[in-house]
């Protein structure tokens, strides 16, 4: 890594995109690594306190950026603490049962500036974030899926099914997702990010209703086809029940390609005890022009059995990005 004047070493600009507990995971792997990290957050989530936010005040719903700033929250005190209140939920028999601090700080600051990106950038700073979070689209979206035997009684059936809780629980294959209203205008700091970055990272999270979505806004999709980062394509533990019930490695990586057929990527980022089928993972890699990066990221106890849902190590997770940011190269110095 190039030295800068003092013996500080330069960093990388890095922004990831998805949202939910995958972007978290991201996140907290890659603020170990740089200083320079911005966040893209999908804004279609219609549930648990977010939904009822939505509904209420109209507001985009703030749970996913929310759980993006907790993630970028530092291992001090400091961090720990506001990481800690923000995520802590009400638990009462009235009308704040179940929300989350951190949603009503976010809404609350929504209100009096009258401006999302402000906002975030004050909560931020409050909790001494460690990157920037944004969301995707100022306006707030409903996910919208094409899915394939909804109705047990009629597997070849397609059905339209509207929400992106809806979607995540679904019976039967996502074949396809479109967002509601279509072609959303992008926040202009996130595709400015996009441009200006060294490196995006894509995933991992909900495929159809965190990592896609953003391939669905033009602004942002064509940020990320224009942009002269690299890309790296992180994939997910294991299929999520619902939404991507059997899904292979591939599987995943064949759907994107699907709704994006013109984004390529560099690298392909896989959990080796993950990919059964190494050598289909890299034919469909190829379709994005990626090679496949195979590294243990899974916390330790929690690969896939059935039992616990797998989580990432942000230890290990982050050496996997800092290996492939090593590895292969960059465009120019790193600011």
């Amino acid at each position: 890594m190039r030295q800068l004047r003092g013996g500080r070493r330069a960093q990388p600009k890095v922004v990831a995109l998805g949202g939910g507990m995958g972007l978290a995971a991201s996140l907290a792997a890659l603020r170990r690594i740089t200083g320079d990290l911005t966040a893209v957050v999908t804004v279609a989530d219609d549930g648990g306190s977010s939904g009822r936010l939505r509904a209420e005040l109209g507001v985009l719903p703030p749970g996913d950026l929310r759980k993006a700033l907790a993630a970028l929250c530092g291992d001090d005190d400091w961090g720990r603490t506001w990481s800690e209140v923000v995520q802590h939920r009400f638990k009462s028999e009235g009308a704040l049962h179940d929300h989350a601090v951190g949603n009503l700080l976010i809404v609350a600051l929504w209100e009096q500036l009258g401006d999302h990106v402000r906002a975030l950038d004050l909560v931020g700073k409050l909790l001494g974030a460690h990157g920037r979070v944004l969301p995707m689209s100022a306006v707030p979206l409903e996910l919208e899926a094409v899915v394939r035997g909804h109705e047990p009684a009629r597997p070849e059936e397609l059905s339209r099914i509207r929400g992106q809780v809806a979607v995540a629980l679904t019976p039967g294959e996502v074949r396809e997702v479109v967002l509601v209203p279509g072609a959303p205008p992008a926040v202009p700091e996130a595709v400015e990010a996009v441009l200006d970055a060294d490196w995006v990272v894509l995933g991992p999270g909900s495929w159809f209703s965190s990592v896609i979505p953003h391939l669905l806004v033009p602004d942002l999709l064509d940020a990320l086809t224009r942009t002269k980062a690299r890309r790296v394509l992180s994939l997910n533990l294991a299929p999520q029940p619902g939404e991507t019930d059997g899904f292979s490695p591939q599987r995943h990586v064949e759907v994107l390609v699907q709704h994006a057929p013109k984004l390529a990527f560099d690298v392909v980022l896989a959990d080796q005890a993950a990919v059964p089928d190494q050598e289909s993972l890299s034919r469909a890699a190829e379709r994005l022009g990626a090679r496949v990066q195979l590294a243990p990221v899974a916390a330790a106890g929690d690969l896939p059995d059935g039992a616990v849902p797998p989580r990432h190590d942000p230890e290990l997770l982050a050496a996997a990005y800092d290996r492939i940011f090593r590895m292969h190269g960059r465009i120019g110095p790193w600011r």
